[in-house]
């Protein structure tokens, strides 16, 4: 089983670098938005930093969504998908590696550029190190959450409205404590208790959202 894992986890990987869009769109959507900010409201630093949190949170929540859609859409067309649910493997922990590799391609990249945009704003570097963190948290939560709603809405004309309609108000919780764990230490306050319950989230999140887009993908199979 595990053999068969590392295979799904390598092919998933290989076929987006191949392809590289959802790599390259989610980070040029994730710079653009961040980077229209200053032009915007201006270039004043402490008006930036004071909005830093948020915005680099909704560009980062935004972002993560692009490439939804295309998480269980590919092998949905080309019937693997219907392989992998009568595969003798648990289908929660395929739809588990799948959602690694998403994550692996889409929101480990938003991590990665998130100091730099950071910086762009005019966050220390403390508030910097909080950000990195509670992206490195909160983006799984995000990937896991937006499997469930891929799912539930795989094979539906229209899917991609649906699909933003179902996740964005479970994402809401995520966007706040991530935010105001950063909000927090730029201001000298305690972030411990937002950190936790993000950390909380992605336990939960790890145990129920593998289940549950198992039995959305079953459904919308059948």
């Amino acid at each position: 089983m595990w053999n068969f894992l590392r295979w799904l986890l390598w092919r998933d990987l290989t076929l987006a670098i191949r392809s590289k869009s959802e790599v390259v769109t989610t980070l040029l959507f994730f710079v653009i938005v961040v980077s229209l900010f200053p032009l915007g409201v201006g270039p004043e630093r402490d008006m930036l930093a004071q909005i830093a949190p948020g915005v680099l949170w909704v560009a980062a929540l935004l972002a993560s969504m692009l490439a939804l859609n295309r998480l269980f859409s590919s092998d949905y067309m080309d019937g693997t998908l219907e392989q992998m649910l009568v595969a003798s493997q648990p289908l929660s922990l395929i739809v588990l590696t799948k959602v690694l590799a998403h994550w692996l391609v889409t929101g480990l990249p938003l991590v990665v550029i998130s100091p730099l945009l950071g910086m762009q704003l005019g966050l220390d570097k403390q508030s910097i190190g909080i950000l990195v963190l509670t992206l490195l948290v909160g983006t799984p939560i995000l990937s896991l959450i937006g499997a469930v709603g891929a799912g539930l809405t795989l094979g539906v004309r229209g899917g991609g409205v649906l699909l933003s309609l179902l996740v964005l108000p479970l994402y809401v919780p995520v966007l706040i404590f991530g935010a105001s764990a950063i909000e927090a230490v730029r201001t000298g306050m305690e972030f411990e208790g937002q950190l936790s319950l993000l950390a909380a989230f992605l336990v939960l999140a790890l145990v129920l959202a593998p289940w549950g887009t198992a039995s959305a993908l079953r459904i919308s199979l059948d």
